[in-house]
C-alpha cells in the first residue's frame, strides 16, 4: 500500500512536467550582446562569455560580486566612494545585468573563474574581494582557487552554504521540473521579492520593481538564472572554508530574512580571520539600507576612511538589488 499521499505527489509530479513540456521553449539562453546597453558600456570577452564590467579610481584593486538577480548597479554608490582611494572594478556575472546568457556552468567556481578572466584581462595582480549574498561564494571560490592573489575578503550578507538553499530552488534542481518552476514563477512576485530584501519598506520603491521586471524580461535572463540556481550546491566548497587564511570583514544586517544573521555567526566561526559587524534595523541588503556605516567599515577593512556625499536612501532612486534567491527563498 502506498504511504498516505504519495497519489497526490506523483499526480502533482506529472502535472508539473506536462507544464515543463509546454513552457520549456520559454527559456532560451542568450549567447551574444545584449541589445539595448547603455551608451559607454565596457566589456570584455572570456571564454565566449560578453562580460560588462564598470572599472573607476585608482590605487589598489578591489573587486565588486554582485548577487543573484543582481548586477553591478547595486555597488554604484560603494564603488564612486571607493574609487576616491581604491581602483574598484565591478561586474556582471554571467546571465546577469549586461553580460551575455549563453549556456553552460554557472557555479560559484565558474563565475570565479569569469571574474580571474576580467581581471586577467584588466592586468589586475591581486585584489581585495567584496561580495554579496550569492556573490559571496563566488568571491570564496575566487580565494579557494587562487589564495595567491587575494588580499582580502568582504561579505556582506553571504549566501554560501548547503542549509540556505530555499526548498524552491531545490526542486528547481530537477530535469523538467526545474524548467517548469522558472518559466511560470521566476517573473512573478517582483514587489514581493524585493520587499523581502528590505527591514524599511520604504526602500521598496516603484522604481526598484520596475529595474528589476525590465532585467528579468531581459534575453535568456529566466534560463540564466536557472543555470545558476543549479550550480548553487555548496557543499563541496564550503567544507574547505577553513582554508582561507585572508582577513575577512562578514558585514549583516540584523533582520536580514534572506540569510538569516545566524549564517553570519556561522561564517564567522568557520572562517580562521573573520569579524562580523552587525547593523541593526537592516535586511539582506547592507550597502543600500545601512549605507554610512557599511561603506565606512569597508573603507577601514580596505585601508582607507571612505566617505561619500551621496546617500542612497527611499528618497534617493537607485537601481534595484538583488531580490532574493528564489521566488519563495526562505532561510
Amino acid at each position: 500500500m502506498s504511504p498516505p499521499g504519495s497519489a497526490w505527489l506523483r499526480l502533482w509530479m506529472s502535472t508539473m512536467a506536462a507544464a515543463a513540456a509546454m513552457v520549456a521553449g520559454c527559456l532560451g539562453f542568450h549567447g551574444g550582446p545584449l541589445p539595448g546597453a547603455p551608451a559607454g558600456a565596457t566589456f570584455v570577452e572570456v571564454d565566449g562569455v560578453h562580460v560588462h564590467y564598470r572599472d573607476v579610481g585608482q590605487g589598489p584593486a578591489v573587486v565588486l560580486v554582485h548577487g543573484y538577480s543582481a548586477s553591478i548597479e547595486l555597488w554604484r554608490p560603494v564603488q564612486d566612494a571607493l574609487a576616491a582611494r581604491h581602483r574598484v572594478i565591478a561586474v556582471d556575472l554571467k546571465g546577469f545585468g549586461w553580460t551575455s546568457r549563453p549556456a553552460g556552468d554557472s557555479s560559484p567556481r565558474a563565475q570565479a573563474a569569469l571574474v580571474w578572466g576580467v581581471l586577467d584581462q584588466l592586468g589586475v595582480a591581486d585584489v581585495a574581494v567584496v561580495g554579496h549574498s550569492w556573490g559571496s561564494s563566488v568571491a570564496l571560490a575566487m580565494t579557494l582557487d587562487q589564495p595567491a592573489r587575494v588580499r582580502r575578503l568582504a561579505l556582506y550578507a553571504a549566501y554560501v552554504f548547503e542549509a540556505q538553499v530555499p526548498s524552491f530552488l531545490r526542486w528547481a534542481r530537477l530535469d523538467g521540473l526545474g524548467e517548469a518552476l522558472f518559466a511560470l514563477y521566476y517573473r512573478e512576485r517582483v514587489e514581493d521579492r524585493v520587499g523581502l530584501a528590505y527591514h524599511d519598506r520604504r526602500f521598496v520603491t516603484q522604481a526598484r520593481v520596475e529595474h528589476v521586471e525590465a532585467e528579468l524580461r531581459r534575453p535568456g535572463a529566466v534560463a540564466a538564472a536557472l543555470a545558476a540556481a543549479r550550480g548553487q550546491r555548496f557543499r563541496g566548497q564550503e567544507a574547505r572554508y577553513g582554508e582561507i587564511a585572508q582577513p575577512v570583514l562578514l558585514l549583516w544586517g540584523d533582520d536580514d530574512l534572506v540569510t538569516p544573521l545566524r549564517y553570519g555567526h556561522q561564517l564567522a566561526r568557520t572562517l580562521p580571520d573573520a569579524t562580523l559587524e552587525v547593523y541593526a534595523a537592516c535586511g539582506h541588503i547592507p550597502m543600500v539600507e545601512a549605507f554610512h556605516p557599511t561603506t565606512r567599515d569597508l573603507g577601514r577593512f580596505l585601508g582607507a576612511d571612505v566617505r561619500s556625499a551621496a546617500t542612497p536612501g527611499p528618497e534617493r532612486e537607485l537601481p534595484a538589488p538583488e531580490a532574493g534567491p528564489g521566488p519563495e527563498a526562505s532561510d
